[in-house]
This record gives C-alpha cells, structure tokens and sequence, in this order.
C-alpha cells in the first residue's frame, strides 16, 4: 500500500512539472525558429537560430529595460524588507487593541486590487510630476507591497521569544538596539521570501509600468516584450527571446535563496 501511495505521488509530481514545462517548451521552440518559420510551435527546428535575440537587445532595447527594471525592483525590495519588519516589530512584540485594529486595517489593504483606485492615483502622481521617474514607482510597489510584507514579518516575529529582548535590554540594549541586534539576524528566511516575492512580483509588473513609466528610456522588461506586439506587426519570436532573457534574473534570484524560501513560508504562517 505505501508502495503504492509512492508511486502515485511519484505520477502526480511528474504531471505537475510536465504542465509546468510546457509553456517554457513552446517560449524556448519560439525564441528559436526564424521568423519566417511557420511550423507547429510544439516541433523543434532542425536548426538554431539566435537572430530573435539579437532583435529582442537591438530593437527592444531589452538591455536598456532590464537595467530600468533592475534600479526600480532593487529600490524597492530594499525599503519594502527594511521598513516592513520596522513596522511590524511593534506589532508583533505590544499586544494592545490599537495594534489590532492595525493588523485588520493592514490584512484589508491586502485585499484592496491596486486598479481600483488607478485614475485617483494617476492624477494624484501626475500632479506630483511624478510620470516617468523612478521614485514615483517606487513609492507606489512600497505602498502596495508593504501590508503582506508587514503581515508576514509580524507572524515570524511572534514566534521569536521575547526573553531574547528582554535579556539584551537588562544588558544596557535599546529597544532599537535589539531590533538591529538581535531580531533582524533571525529574520533572514522571511526575509527571503519576501524578496522572493516582491521582488517577482515586481520585476514582472505590468500595469503600474505602463501607466506610469511612459518615457520610452525608462520603460521596464515587460514594456520591453509588449513593444513587439502592436496593431501593424508582432514578432512573436522575438517577443519569446525576450522572454527568455527577462526571467533569468528572477529564476537565479530563486535559485539563491530558495533555502530560506519554505522556511519562511512556513514560519510565517498563522501559529
């Protein structure tokens, strides 16, 4: 029966990350074959041919996009981690009814979709000079990434003992000083995965992209990839090619932290 039960999970595994494979599959098979090629997406070419990459850096400025991508998702992840676990410290260590009824207003503004409010906040940053700049942008991801952020830091932080802080401020710490000292070295897999995930979610960001970064200079990877798509011609081989490029990033961004990653996950969940 257990043999059984393994082979079944075994199957169930395989089926996932052969789903998962396929639109990679079809990315790399298109990002391969000439323009010219009209063949089924799901043949491989008996041939390879880079030229789609050399378009995808060349006419779609992809270099260019990944290094304005680059500056807005470094800018952002380092404030959303830092000012995230400053503000949820108190939340996590002074239960008070106040800092509950802060922790209900922070879950409902997890909840709130940022295109609801999108023609408020255009004009608020358009009359702010903010179109087309990098801390427009960036402001907008921290306000918007901040709640999860401030939400996951105060449930790993609730399972740090509190005798760690009240031993450090016996010994002469301040209540910044163990913050510094003593709770932010232990942060380092949620951490992780807040970086992880806001930084993905960041670096793939769409819609505050393309209404709020309008200068072709300072359009990121996905304005980059969406250029090739247009009323008058699509390169769907050369959008794929910038495809590939984009997620390299974020796949060794991944890669280098995906230990801390589960263990993040699982410790900042409710307890």
């Amino acid at each position: 029966m257990k043999s059984y039960n393994k082979i079944l999970i075994n199957l169930t595994g395989l089926v996932v990350v052969v789903f998962h494979f396929i639109p990679f599959y079809i990315l790399i098979v298109s990002a391969l074959k000439k323009q010219t090629d009209i063949s089924s997406r799901w043949v491989l070419p008996n041939y390879l041919d880079f030229s789609n990459f050399h378009i995808a850096l060349d006419k779609g400025h992809l270099l260019q996009a990944m290094s304005n991508s680059l500056i807005v998702t470094l800018i952002s992840v380092v404030l959303i981690a830092i000012l995230g676990a400053m503000a949820a410290y108190p939340l996590a260590r002074v239960k008070s009814r106040f800092n509950e009824m802060m922790m209900g207003f922070i879950l409902a503004m997890m909840i709130v979709p940022k295109l609801t409010i999108l023609v408020p906040l255009y004009s608020l940053v358009a009359k702010m000079g903010g179109i087309s700049t990098y801390w427009a942008i960036t402001l907008l991801f921290l306000t918007y990434k901040l709640p999860a952020c401030i939400f996951l830091y105060s449930k790993f932080m609730s399972t740090i003992p509190k005798a760690l802080d009240e031993a450090a401020m016996i010994d002469g710490c301040s209540r910044y000083s163990v913050f510094f000292r003593i709770v932010l070295p232990s942060l380092k897999p949620v951490t992780a995965t807040v970086i992880i995930l806001n930084g993905v979610a960041i670096w793939n960001d769409y819609s505050f992209s393309l209404y709020f970064l309008q200068s072709p200079l300072k359009r990121t990877v996905t304005l980059a990839i969406s250029s090739f798509f247009s009323q008058d011609n699509v390169n769907l081989h050369a959008a794929a090619a910038a495809a590939l490029l984009a997620i390299i990033p974020a796949t060794l961004l991944y890669l280098f932290l995906q230990k801390y990653f589960v263990r993040g996950m699982v410790d900042s969940g409710v307890k």
